[in-house]
């Protein structure tokens, strides 16, 4: 398994030059990053942050995420599979009763996804923010279409 270190680099923090603009469709969205380590929870929260999506919660733990899908509203989500020694499957299917799109992250590859989410999109570790963003813009604009996530 992949460091934390080699997850999300400093040079890939570099190149996110490109800012938020009203053109972004992600832009403003609120998003929800469940993710149990803290070095890429804090990485993700704030290059989601510059790319002008609003991270409305970051839950280490399945508990804390369930109780920010009970009480919070999401546009999006991005959800590791495993969070300390826990699937996701249950904020997974809050999400999908919600009509939340979301993207799995995992070092685990396509094997490692809850077997409802097979087909499901995901985002390899280690990733680079352009994958992560195109793939929420992809679910999203699936969502807002109709069409599967």
């Amino acid at each position: 398994m992949p460091s934390p270190e080699s997850s999300i680099s400093n040079a890939q923090t570099g190149r996110m030059a490109e800012a938020a603009s009203p053109a972004n469709p992600l832009d403003g969205l609120r998003i929800l990053i469940v993710e149990d380590n803290a070095y890429i929870a804090m990485a993700l929260e704030e290059m989601l942050s510059e790319q002008g999506l609003v991270v409305e919660g970051v839950a280490a733990s399945l508990e804390k995420a369930l109780r920010l899908t009970a009480s919070t509203r999401f546009d999006l989500a991005l959800l590791d599979v495993n969070v300390g020694d826990k699937k996701i499957d249950p904020v997974a299917e809050a999400l999908t009763t919600l009509g939340t799109p979301f993207v799995f992250t995992t070092g685990y590859g396509r094997a490692g996804l809850p077997e409802a989410f097979l087909d499901h999109p995901i985002v390899e570790k280690p990733f680079y923010i352009e994958e992560i963003l195109d793939t929420l813009r992809a679910v999203y604009a699936s969502a807002q279409d109709g069409g599967d996530r």
